[in-house]
């Protein structure tokens, strides 16, 4: 795993995740409880949580990193 880890995300920042070949770019709406989050994709506003995006595992390209 390279670039950040998720107990750095924060609220209203925005992050872009690769993995498996997938990019997504979204900004933190809310940390949940259960240490997920509830995340707005940039591109297509839509709402999800992140663990969606990793609920298959982490692939070689896996890389989160913050979007200035």
């Amino acid at each position: 795993m390279a670039g950040l880890s998720f107990d750095v995300l924060r609220t209203g920042k925005k992050y872009r995740l690769i993995n498996f070949g997938e990019q997504h770019e979204f900004i933190i709406e809310s940390v949940l409880a259960n240490g997920d989050f509830k995340v707005k994709d940039l591109l297509t506003l839509e709402r999800y949580h992140l663990k969606e995006l990793i609920r298959y595992g982490q692939g070689k390209d896996f890389i989160l990193e913050e979007i200035i």
